[in-house]
């Protein structure tokens, strides 16, 4: 197919060009009905805000322009087919899961997986069994699954509907699939992959780990806006399957999002598409040097060091980077963004940064800035200590999900929670990856780690528990 090709995008395009009269939805009328503080911003966007208009095709029932884009979109990234998502890749995760799993049957799920993968479990009713991910000791991060390990669970429980993998992690530690897919596929397991922060992988360089759909995953997620120019909720799920049925994936997809899709938030996925399909390699390799020298610049700098595994292939646009100084990441995020260096998370000890896919900031001045911040601050050697949350290989919950909403709840301090069965996510965020689901029971080794984050300044989602407490489940 011609991928220079954007069908949405144009016909939004020749619509705006024919001057429209607006007697439709949305109500700001192609941008003339607006407020003036931000007409002057929004006035280009809100002239191709529009809805379901003859020749701009219906998302939930793609014939023409949407259809032709997804096609496109199907055919870059070597799909049967690609579906057009606004949610976010939370829609994705939610819908493929329902569409695979029935309640109560048994499903192998990746341990650092994003709340939604959770979310659509519990919304499924199924029963889950979490497999731990190895544990990086030099970044202190979860990191992947163990290929081995992955093998011979799936042939413990070969009769799982379904194993969900997460891969890239949020870090961009990436592995290979290919024995882990062929030996689900041996027990008719569906493979579920999560691939959110790999959009750019299917780039023909050799720059880029592989995506999940070489490999042969049944349904793939993709978030355009993570890695790709393409506006926030913006993502793709790629359906690539002979075990799931495509009609009730496609209705779960209208079922979970909205019947008024976003044109300007479709419109970007068509040019996200376009826009990777157009760099060359040669683009591609300009961004890789000037990574390197940025990554190279840093590890110059005392307090800091770039994060290296040579255990997993690690996409080159993700540059993990470790203090080295009395700063916590959370402090040493704060003080990068004291010069405007905003970064996409912190944790304990590191930073992430998420670099573009065709660069054009000035990294050596970054990395200058970078420098002076911490050049006031004395060098430190940090321990690096696999944590016991981490040790235990398979967990599962202590209750079903059936059983957890016939249960009233309570909140008890979080010092007296030992022993009990949380009813809420604790979840530090980003990268929304939670400590606690709903389920299972709260160890003492729970409590010491969520001190510890506490104590060096992370951001857990919803309201303060060392504060008001945790909710669990009452007691028979």
């Amino acid at each position: 197919m011609d991928q220079k090709r954007i069908p949405l995008f144009e016909a939004l395009l020749a619509h705006r060009k024919r001057e429209p009269h607006s007697f439709h939805v949305p109500g700001h009328k192609n941008g003339a009905v607006f407020s003036e503080y931000g007409a002057e911003l929004y006035r280009h966007l809100l002239s191709i805000d529009v809805t379901e208009l003859t020749g701009l095709d219906d998302l939930h029932n793609p014939t023409g322009v949407i259809k032709q884009a997804e096609n496109l979109a199907a055919d870059w990234y070597r799909s049967k087919q690609c579906f057009f998502l606004v949610g976010g890749s939370t829609v994705g995760n939610l819908a493929m899961i329902m569409a695979t799993c029935k309640a109560g049957e048994t499903v192998l799920v990746q341990r650092n997986s994003h709340k939604s993968i959770l979310n659509g479990l519990r919304l499924a009713k199924v029963h889950p069994i979490f497999l731990q991910p190895e544990f990086d000791e030099i970044a202190q991060i979860p990191a992947n699954l163990e290929e081995a390990f992955v093998l011979d669970t799936i042939n413990k429980y070969p009769y799982a509907k379904a194993l969900i993998i997460t891969n890239p992690n949020y870090y961009g530690y990436s592995m290979s699939l290919e024995s882990i897919i062929k030996e689900a596929h041996k027990h008719k397991m569906v493979v579920l992959v999560d691939e959110a922060h790999g959009a750019h992988f299917s780039h023909p360089s050799n720059f880029f780990p592989k995506s999940a759909l070489e490999y042969g995953a049944d349904i793939v997620v993709q978030s355009a806006h993570k890695t790709l120019p393409a506006m926030t909720m913006c993502s793709y799920l790629h359906y690539n399957s002979s075990l799931i049925s495509l009609k009730k994936l496609t209705y779960y997809l209208q079922l979970l999002q909205s019947s008024s899709p976003s044109y300007p938030l479709m419109a970007s996925l068509d040019l996200a598409r376009h826009f990777l399909a157009s760099i060359s390699e040669k683009d591609i390799e300009k961004t890789i040097f000037d990574i390197k020298t940025f990554k190279d610049d840093i590890n110059k700098i005392p307090q800091l060091k770039v994060i290296k595994n040579k255990l997993y292939k690690i996409d080159p646009l993700k540059v993990t980077i470790q203090s080295c100084c009395k700063l916590s990441g959370y402090e040493l995020q704060q003080l990068l963004e004291e010069e405007g260096i905003y970064t996409e998370l912190a944790d304990r000890n590191n930073i992430l940064m998420v670099m573009p896919l065709l660069n054009t900031i000035n990294l050596r001045r970054i990395g200058e800035i970078i420098k002076y911040k911490l050049k006031d601050y004395g060098v430190i050697e940090r321990s690096t200590v696999t944590h016991r949350l981490f040790e235990k290989k398979c967990t599962s919950l202590a209750l079903s999900y059936e059983d957890i909403e016939e249960i009233e709840e309570e909140v008890v301090p979080l010092t007296k929670s030992v022993g009990r069965i949380i009813s809420e996510e604790i979840t530090p965020y980003p990268p929304g990856v939670p400590l606690l689901v709903t389920g299972e029971q709260i160890e003492m080794e729970h409590i010491k780690y969520l001190y510890e984050l506490k104590k060096v300044g992370a951001y857990l989602q919803g309201e303060d528990i060392h504060k008001v407490g945790v909710k669990v489940l009452k007691k028979p």
